[in-house]
């Protein structure tokens, strides 16, 4: 069954149009929509593993049913909660009043069990967005559904069809459990450790002491370059569907389909590609982009991305995610009839951080946000932790580095180290064996140099970048940001809690901010790890290069080793939730509490 067009699911409507048709016939006045929709809360039974496992569903579903408004809608939603514990859904990336926001604890005080909660608010933009729980880690249990708004006017592209494709990872462990183990060992599901059998193979590659020399420098970090994803054993979801049960959309050869992916994951970016199709991307996060053809592109948790795509044979088309560790797929099929598939190409290999990621690369760190203009065609991904660039790595020695917690390295703790000395010898033990007989791929301006992380589109196509996104038509007017304000991305693995500037949301003072303001975000990452930062209320204007016209989202992916510029027009009061949209590193600290101060309906705020 399809998330397209013609199959609404789960969704309890009562409109007034027909009402509002009959008084602008009789008093001249323009017609307002106005839909009444119903949610519920509670457990269902799923089996995406093997077994039947218990999930928290929205109408009985996971994902929820797919919500479809018009721009300039006025919604009332009714969210009825029938767990036992408190819940809450909010509106990921819609622009309302922050009463209406679903944040427990910001915006309202949540949904009692047995209550229900109703939202009043208007639909003020179109596109594609989604909504979930933001009460404890119900999002991880099921608790997200998707959004898809139709304009007032055209669209600036063509479409016959389209369907909404929402990418998640489901566990068949509880949330809470899988935090309690992360806290007691932070490795605990990274199942690809390295073995004295993989070091032999390495030193048969690399020669012996460059691969003892590897071994040395990430023990002596405590750290593996196989820490890319803090969870492995998830199953990966096409639209609620495992590989096996291959969720399928239909098509006419010829047609134009308008996909709408939405990462719904907790935890997992995703690299998607359609073999035999080109993508062209015609919006992220809900706002018209100029469109960009792509081979594959990579979908941070939370973002969403708006594809046009135009199979002109009558054959079937696999729609391939593979997480960005390659723990495994999400896949599903575009198909002409029923039942047909397509041949779903082999896992490729697993990626392994090097020293570019730990922040030990010669440009990690570096500011790319202003390169995104002069490397447009120019396509690869993360890099981590510039908690250490500036180092003098040349004097460095084993016995000197033993016992360093790298974790909580700042760049105000290590400003000024000199990188002039570097040279070969104290770049022994990085992992080049990968660029062996290739050329080097250009760099995508938004990872650091030297990344293992990089993403390539197969056979050299062409895979998405920020720097390609430019907005169809700006939405603010260009000016100077009043005040700048750094966002470090900080935390430690080892113990494992995720924080802002080196606090924790429960230690750390709300940000303020003034209506009417201007304001530069720099956000620096000093982790191992890539951070979909999301803030609440606003949209963030992403610094790429393209002046006017650079991108306007609701989420940004910070990877390691980067820095990255980013503006807000302060023009919602009240206060609002920013913070990391991977779930775990939410919920142990990477959170922030915004307050805008000024403007209507304010006074009150604490």
């Amino acid at each position: 069954m399809g998330y397209g067009t013609p199959k609404l699911l789960g969704r309890m409507v009562t409109r007034s149009a027909a009402i509002a048709g009959v008084v602008s016939a009789l008093f001249g006045a323009t017609p307002t929509l106005a839909g009444t929709y119903d949610l519920t809360i509670g457990e269902t039974t799923i089996n995406v593993s093997g077994t039947e496992q218990t999930a928290l569903g929205i109408n009985g579903q996971v994902p929820g049913p797919t919500l479809r408004f018009k721009e300039g809608e006025e919604l009332v939603i009714n969210v009825t909660n029938t767990l036992k514990e408190d819940s809450s859904i909010h509106w990921h990336g819609l622009i309302l009043p922050y009463t209406e926001d679903g944040v427990p604890g910001i915006s309202f005080d949540g949904i009692k069990p047995g209550a229900t909660h109703t939202y009043r608010f208007t639909a003020r933009q179109s596109g594609t967005y989604w909504y979930h729980s933001h009460s404890g880690l119900q999002e991880q249990s099921g608790v997200y559904g998707s959004i898809a708004i139709e304009p007032k006017g055209r669209e600036p592209f063509r479409y016959d069809r389209e369907y909404v494709v929402v990418l998640s990872d489901w566990h068949d462990t509880k949330p809470e459990k899988i935090l309690a183990n992360l806290k007691k060992q932070s490795d605990y599901y990274n199942y690809n450790q390295r073995t004295l059998l993989s070091f032999f193979d390495e030193a048969g590659q690399r020669g012996f002491g460059a691969a003892l020399a590897d071994r040395l420098n990430w023990g002596e970090m405590r750290m593996t370059p196989t820490d890319i994803a803090d969870i492995s054993g998830y199953t990966f979801l096409v639209n609620g569907k495992n590989p096996e049960q291959n969720w399928t959309g239909l098509f006419e050869p010829g047609e134009r389909v308008r996909l709408r992916f939405i990462n719904a994951a907790a935890m997992s970016y995703f690299d998607v590609r359609i073999p035999g199709l080109k993508m062209t991307v015609v919006k992220a996060d809900g706002n018209n982009v100029q469109p960009v053809k792509v081979d594959e592109f990579r979908i941070a948790v939370a973002e969403t991305y708006d594809v046009i795509v135009r199979p002109t044979e009558d054959q079937a088309y696999s729609i391939v995610a593979e997480p960005m560790a390659r723990t495994g797929m999400a896949r599903g099929t575009l198909a002409p009839r029923e039942g047909m598939a397509a041949a779903v190409p082999a896992g490729r290999d697993r990626p392994q951080l090097t020293m570019a990621d730990m922040g030990h690369g010669s440009m990690a760190g570096m500011d790319h946000s202003q390169m995104g203009g002069q490397m447009q065609d120019m396509s690869e991904p993360a890099a981590e932790d510039d908690q250490m660039a500036g180092m003098d790595h040349s004097a460095m020695s084993q016995d000197s580095m033993a016992g360093m917690d790298h974790s909580a390295m700042s760049q105000d703790s290590m400003a000024g180290m000199d990188h002039s000395a570097m040279n070969q010898d104290s770049m022994a033990g990085m992992d080049h064996s990968a660029m062996a007989g290739k050329a080097m791929p250009r760099q995508d301006p938004f990872y650091a140099p030297g990344s293992g992380l990089v993403p390539r589109a197969e056979n050299g196509g062409k895979f998405l970048s920020y720097a390609d996104l430019k907005a169809q038509k700006p939405l603010y007017e260009e000016r100077e940001p009043t005040r700048e304000i750094e966002i470090r991305l900080t935390g430690n693995m080892e113990r494992y809690f995720w924080s802002i500037n080196d606090e924790k949301y429960s230690e750390a003072e709300p940000i303020r901010l003034k209506y009417g303001e201007r304001v530069r975000f720099k956000f620096v990452n000093e982790t191992m790890m890539s951070h979909p930062m999301h803030l609440h209320g606003m949209w963030t204007i992403l610094d790429n290069g393209n002046g006017a016209n650079n991108p306007i989202k609701h989420t940004v992916s910070i990877a390691p080793g980067t820095t990255v510029l980013a503006e807000v027009e302060v023009d919602a009061p009240g206060q609002w939730a920013f913070h990391c949209h991977l779930m775990y590193h939410m919920a142990t600290g990477m959170f922030r509490k915004i307050i805008v101060e000024g403007g209507p309906q304010t006074a009150s705020l604490e």
